[in-house]
């Protein structure tokens, strides 16, 4: 008879159990696409801002070439890249001073920046 009552008490607190962890992780995903979401237009403002700056800084300096640009930062972040985005441009008096951020997503769905500078009309990363 003990061992019967034992066994419903824990089928109980097992179940309380799956039933709370499946409640914890479906929250979690709910969050995470909510979030996702919010970064995403924040991540397209910031892409197209830095597109207009890259067409400005282009039309005055021959040496913002994007393909030129891309290349290195895929140099600069491995043979894993998956996706660049160009998100700032700094485009200072002088060609040695001007910098390209890229935000990277790799294969493996990872994100990561790369900074770019320009030495001696070379894109670099720094």
């Amino acid at each position: 008879m003990i061992l019967g009552s034992f066994s419903l008490v824990l089928g109980i607190v097992v179940g309380v159990i799956v039933v709370l962890a499946v409640l914890l992780f479906a929250g979690g995903l709910y969050a995470s696409g909510r979030r996702r979401d919010k970064l995403a237009g924040s991540l397209k403002a910031r892409i197209e801002a830095a597109d207009a700056e890259l067409a400005v800084a282009r039309a005055e300096d021959k040496g913002w070439e994007r393909a030129t640009i891309e290349a290195a930062a895929r140099a600069a972040a491995g043979a894993d890249v998956r996706t660049l985005h160009l998100v700032q441009v700094v485009d200072k008096p002088g060609t040695d001073a001007d910098q390209a951020v890229f935000r990277v997503v790799g294969a493996d769905g990872a994100e990561s920046t790369v900074t770019l500078g320009r030495r001696d009309g070379v894109w670099v990363a720094l």
